[in-house]
């Protein structure tokens, strides 16, 4: 694998990828050509009438619908065996063509776990103004097989989407400005090309620091830079001479970042459980016990293991926070404090962590 580790390599993906060895990489983005040929047709802007540049390049170019599909069917074929089988496939396409790209995913086996909408924020409009906008482009994340045990970083996209559970929309700038990789003429290389965030947001969901992914049409390079950026190593392949030395100049010229501000590394649902009762059996909280609230709403420890309100009734921790603040669930071990014996507060998540430790065989501090 050395021979192509973190390298832009020139040739025909699927070529290529034959050369891989089995199950050797851990993820893949593809961004395959789209379909999306126009002909002789010229768009022009309607404010000014200036041309538009559209998609005419040949390697977009195909005969008929069943020359494309068995293109699709002959390198998702490769992707699918260079794939571990708990690896991550990522397919990003459009209406012409991601309809086409799932039919044949699931006829080779994968398994699809969610389809994103990458929603555009700021779109390119409809020039003829034929139709509405074209303000998304789909992405299709699957498996190779059913059973294998995916990564997929819960806590890390939590993180950056504010404290709360990532969406499958995803409202993302298309890629403009400075980003925008120039061509000799100061035009745009490649017409197609996709913003760094949107590969940042997929790379960290479903990869590990330190592994491989392919990018069997890296066009300008932006997958392996994202890659390289975020501590992840890279096979880029195109066919375009002219792509692979922009996006290896590209990415010789970027630096890894920090990443302990961003990655999650130790996901909750992956620690050690503990129930609520056991800080009771542990002897952190007793029967009768007054736990408080944020706002000041008081509770008291039943000797079930629950919380009594004299107008909510009895619940567990987790249901009792809901009904207070009217919602349908919270995480109580969030919401819940108890009175320490110098009257100061600790939360209850704190008094968990603490029975964790133990749990795990970690030495606390006396």
């Amino acid at each position: 694998m050395h021979t192509y580790l973190n390298k832009i390599l020139c040739g025909d993906c699927i070529d290529i990828m034959r050369k891989l060895p089995n199950a050797s990489v851990d993820a893949v983005f593809a961004d395959s050509p789209y379909n999306l040929q126009l002909g002789e047709k010229t768009l022009y802007r309607p404010e000014d009438q200036t041309e538009a540049r559209a998609v005419r390049d040949d390697w977009d170019s195909f005969e008929n619908s069943e020359q494309y599909n068995e293109f699709t069917r002959q390198w998702l074929t490769e992707c699918k065996r260079v794939l571990k089988p708990e690896g991550a496939m990522w397919v990003i396409g459009s209406y012409h063509n991601i309809f086409r790209i799932g039919s044949i995913l699931q006829d080779l086996g994968f398994w699809i776990l969610n389809d994103i909408v990458w929603v555009k924020t700021n779109p390119m409009p409809n020039f003829r103004g034929t139709r509405f906008t074209n303000a998304h482009e789909t992405l299709i994340w699957a498996t190779p097989t059913k059973t294998g045990k995916y990564v997929f970083n819960y806590e890390t996209m939590k993180k950056l989407n504010g404290g709360k559970q990532m969406r499958s929309d995803w409202n993302i700038n298309i890629c403009l400005g400075e980003e925008r990789i120039k061509d000799s003429d100061g035009k745009s290389l490649h017409n197609t090309q996709k913003p760094m965030d949107l590969l940042r947001r997929v790379i960290l969901s479903s990869t590990k620091q330190g592994d491989i992914i392919l990018d069997p049409f890296v066009g300008s390079g932006t997958t392996a830079a994202v890659a390289k950026e975020l501590g992840r190593n890279f096979i880029g392949i195109d066919r375009e001479e002219k792509y692979v030395t922009a996006a290896q100049e590209r990415v010789n010229n970027i630096q890894p970042i920090d990443l302990t501000d961003i990655e999650v590394s130790a996901p909750k649902r992956e620690a050690v459980r503990v129930a609520f009762s056991e800080l009771i059996e542990a002897g952190l909280l007793y029967i009768g016990q007054t736990l408080v609230s944020p706002k000041g709403e008081r509770v008291m420890i039943t000797h079930d293991g629950q919380l009594t309100h004299t107008l909510y009734g009895k619940a567990s921790i987790h249901v009792m926070a809901a009904r207070i603040q009217h919602s349908v669930s919270f995480n109580g071990w969030d919401y819940w404090f108890a009175e320490k014996r110098d009257g100061t507060l600790i939360a209850i998540d704190e008094l968990r962590k603490y029975v964790r430790n133990i749990k795990s065989g970690i030495k606390m501090a006396a």
